[in-house]
């Protein structure tokens, strides 16, 4: 009867790992103007699990410009450069925001726009964020496979006066995984 015990717990535990790791994904966070690739220092991590409280998104990012920055999923899984009218948009090939619905409406976290706007992050005086936030409407899985971006400004989540929100330039890049 003991080792049925140890064996049933065993695999419960077992199960719980399994079903952990089918419900999270991740992406290592680069710099993408250090290299003509788009991939150049490794400057953190973003974690996202599912919760009975929706996706939980958990930043730990570095070297960043202090203030807000604009983060999004993005449609595409690459972080590669690509030229626009003899300019060159550093992750580019990330294409817009993830938008499966075709909404065509940046709204922000929650507010029924693209799944891909996450609320915006905010680095300390030394460049760093740590945070985690949850946000409703979209799983773990959908975002694997997208490109995950920060840009280098902020983002008022309008397309006013700037196209999706003035975040600017494209600072950091990650494929979800």
């Amino acid at each position: 009867m003991r080792k049925l015990l140890f064996s049933c717990v065993g695999a419960l535990a077992l199960v719980a790992c399994v079903a952990m790791t089918q419900n999270q994904t991740s992406a290592i966070m680069y710099k993408t103007t250090d290299y003509g690739n788009g991939q150049g220092m490794e400057i953190g991590k973003v974690i996202f699990t599912d919760t009975d409280q929706g996706l939980k998104v958990i930043v730990n990012i570095q070297d960043l410009t202090p203030g807000e920055h604009g983060f999004h999923v993005h449609q595409n899984p690459s972080c590669a450069p690509i030229t626009v009218n003899d300019k060159m948009e550093w992750a580019g090939a990330a294409g817009g925001h993830f938008d499966p619905e075709q909404t065509n409406t940046h709204a922000g976290p929650n507010g029924g726009g693209h799944k891909g706007d996450l609320k915006p992050l905010y680095a300390d005086m030394t460049g760093k964020v740590n945070t985690s936030f949850f946000i409703q409407g979209v799983t773990a899985d959908e975002f694997k496979n997208h490109s995950l971006i920060i840009h280098a400004g902020g983002d008022n989540f309008a397309d006013t006066p700037y196209p999706l929100g003035g975040g600017g330039a494209r600072f950091a890049c990650g494929i979800i995984k």
